[in-house]
């Protein structure tokens, strides 16, 4: 089912390697704004995230066989599970750093979750399966991602919009018109573009680079899960777990979308080989190992995606360069602290183009899928997913559920998969029906009557099946 597309590089030693290490250093800022601000919203360590995010990725390589071109960093949706923990441990009298240890120790059996759904695709085939994930499910879930992170990226561009507005016209005209390599790091040359103009207005406070040292350990053992085991609080371990794995449950429907997401993004199937059921383990296995020592949950990383599609590079080995470099760079306080005075209109510019490049994504897989949306149950599906996931995301910003707090986008994801799996009409198969909203057994009033000569493979495969006719 691969599709590989003309004018876009799989192999990127045709650039050579300076090339390759700047496309790895693009790859790295993408993801480094918003990873950092996991741990500064929760209180982890910002230089475990950056070295966690690293080796989680290298390890998502290694099990996906070195084929999916995807970067791990931190997610987002795992937000409201620590500050649950943190407000419980400090019921019983304990601090921020000593409650967040919990936190993670409720974050490791999460990331075990992810082998269970993983197993199922094993067990049971991924056409099985990602019948609950057609493109009319992940199209909605993948515009709805890009949709909600854009209020982020608004109010940092809010800061101060002419450098924001620097960032976003440097890419613009670089995408577009630019030549070789500059078309291809459209995203760095924005960065450095944008905050270079920062600099030269004074909006840049440097003194905490001068102050943060040039080599320094990522974590500190005390901050990890392993510094409760010697006198753990089991009531409180129970309470994080069951506080926070059900958020898993969201996080892999958003990690099936990002999937989905990158394979219409690289035109290749990496949801068959190397299967959905391999990089569901190198996700989970990679938020597992992080949140061991300190380190948030890791997720796909759509600003990677985007980037992705901006350059039409799609290399996995750019991407393990940026893991090796986020790795180094974790020893390095100094370098973190270059990239923390960043001025915020500069990471809202750059996130306001790569958000919106994975809602147009997700737009393109409704459109490459042939979804049809005059149809009342794809038209029911897409709006509820999108009108939830950015409603709740701009409302209450959670569903509470006991002590469970779920993200828009989770409530959006959860809600899409269970009305595609009870409303009538699911004949969707992934890797052989061209579009998902061919019924047999729906009244021919609600369908294309011409649809059987736009789609002579699907009519073939139903022939001698009994259509439901029109009462």
């Amino acid at each position: 089912m691969d599709n590989i597309k003309p004018n876009c590089i799989y192999d990127a030693r045709t650039l050579g390697r300076p090339r390759m290490l700047v496309l790895g250093f693009q790859h790295m800022f993408a993801m480094f704004g918003a990873t950092v601000l996991v741990p500064a919203l929760t209180g982890l360590s910002v230089s475990a995230t950056l070295l966690f995010a690293g080796l989680g990725t290298l390890l998502f390589h290694f099990l996906t066989k070195m084929k999916v071109p995807a970067f791990l960093g931190s997610s987002f949706a795992f937000i409201g599970g620590y500050a649950a923990v943190v407000e419980i441990g400090a019921a019983r009298g304990l601090d921020l750093a000593s409650s967040l240890p919990y936190a993670c120790i409720g974050v490791f059996f999460a990331g075990l979750l992810y082998f269970v759904l993983a197993a199922m695709f094993k067990l049971f085939g991924v056409k099985r399966v990602m019948r609950f994930f057609p493109p009319i499910v992940t199209g909605p879930i993948i515009i709805s991602i890009g949709l909600t992170l854009s209020g982020s990226a608004l109010t940092n561009c809010a800061t101060n919009w002419w450098i924001a507005l620097i960032a976003v016209v440097i890419i613009v005209v670089c995408n577009l018109w630019g030549k070789g390599m500059i078309r291809i790091i459209p995203v760095l040359l924005g960065v450095f573009g944008s905050y270079l103009l920062a600099v030269c207005l004074g909006a840049v406070d440097f003194t905490p680079v001068k102050e943060a040292s040039w080599i320094g350990m990522p974590f500190q053992m005390k901050n990890t899960a392993f510094s409760v085991l010697s006198n753990p609080d089991w009531g409180l371990i129970v309470t994080a777990m069951i506080t926070i794995v059900p958020i898993s449950l969201a996080t892999m429907m958003e990690h099936v979308g990002d999937m989905c997401a990158i394979v219409s993004t690289t035109g290749i199937n990496y949801l068959e080989d190397p299967g959905l059921h391999r990089t569901l383990m190198g996700d989970g296995l990679a938020t597992a190992l992080a949140s061991l020592f300190g380190a948030p949950a890791n997720t796909t990383y759509g600003e990677n995606t985007g980037v992705l599609n901006l350059t039409k590079v799609f290399d996995p080995r750019v991407i393990r360069i940026a893991a090796v470099l986020a790795i180094i760079f974790s020893f390095c306080p100094k370098f973190a602290a270059v990239v923390a005075v960043m001025p915020a209109a500069t990471i809202g510019g750059v996130s306001l183009v790569l958000y919106g490049m994975i809602s147009a994504v997700g737009i393109r897989n409704l459109v490459e899928n042939k979804v049809d949306m005059t149809y009342p149950r794809n038209l029911l599906i897409a709006a509820l997913i999108m009108v939830l996931a950015i409603g709740v995301n701009y409302g209450p910003g959670a569903i509470v559920i006991g002590k469970v707090s779920l993200s828009g986008l989770a409530i959006a994801a959860l809600v899409g998969v269970i009305m595609n799996a009870l409303l009538p009409g699911n004949d969707y198969e992934w890797g052989e029906s061209k579009r998902a909203d061919v019924s047999i057994n729906l009244s021919s009033s609600t369908r294309n009557p011409n649809w059987r000569q736009e789609f002579p493979e699907e009519a073939a495969s139903l022939k001698g099946v009994k259509i439901k006719k029109e009462e």
